[in-house]
């Protein structure tokens, strides 16, 4: 398509061809639970076997804090197991076992996890990391479609391709594609069912298919607080 054909396209159906204009600037906290519902570790791992490992926790109590903090916490065996990112660190912690690995991502933006795993966009993420172009509002949705790289000097050439509900600022749908060769499909994820929460539009479901379009696994997002101001101390990697 070409770029007056792009513009004509988005004018006539009122979108933005801007991810500015999706992102939810609103967000700065949030914390709930992931609850693993299906679970196939044969298609899962026809995604890659790290990404099939997440899905063996029956659950996981997340915390994120704008810009660029997580904490995972679960459980295995009653050993409880934290998993920490903070900017370009990473901390993985077992209390019971004296386990407290902790690793710089830096040259790694593909292993850091971040909002945006979650179907959520916020300015941090188009801030130096990511990039967003604009490629289309999809006919059949009426969502504006991007392409979403990491910013060319963190070396990582994998791209997802988002759907963007216009109305609700959330990822609807995103395509996750290697940056190995001819950069294959890896999954789908599809981002449903959300819900308003102080003001900001969650997904509460989530349902990922492998490049066989076969679904490997759901999660659902359950008991959701937005913006209680967590502080920043749950966050440290030192």
């Amino acid at each position: 398509m070409s770029l007056t054909a792009t513009f004509l396209a988005t004018t006539l159906l009122g979108q933005s061809n801007s991810i500015s204009s999706y992102w939810q600037s609103g967000l700065k906290d949030a914390t709930f639970t992931a609850r693993v519902g299906k679970a196939s570790q044969r298609e899962l791992q026809k995604i890659n076997k790290d990404f099939a490992q997440s899905y063996r926790f029956d659950y996981t109590d997340v915390k994120m804090k704008e810009p660029f903090m997580l904490r995972l916490e679960s459980k295995v065996d009653d050993q409880s197991i934290w998993y920490i990112i903070n900017g370009p660190n990473r901390l993985l912690s077992i209390p019971k076992s004296g386990i407290r690995n902790r690793e710089n991502l830096s040259k790694s933006p593909g292993k850091r996890q971040t909002i945006f795993d979650f179907g959520l966009i916020a300015p941090s993420l188009f801030d130096g990391f990511m990039q967003a172009a604009f490629i289309r509002v999809d006919r059949a949705t009426n969502e504006p479609v991007f392409d979403v790289t990491y910013e060319s000097r963190l070396g990582d050439d994998s791209r997802h391709r988002i759907w963007v509900d216009p109305s609700k600022h959330y990822v609807t749908k995103r395509e996750w594609y290697s940056q190995n060769g001819s950069k294959p499909l890896l999954a789908v994820f599809k981002y449903k069912n959300p819900k308003q929460v102080s003001g900001v539009w969650v997904p509460t479901v989530l349902e990922v298919y492998n490049s066989q379009n076969t679904l490997a696994g759901t999660t659902y997002y359950e008991n959701i607080s937005v913006n209680t101001g967590l502080s920043s101390s749950l966050f440290a990697t030192n």
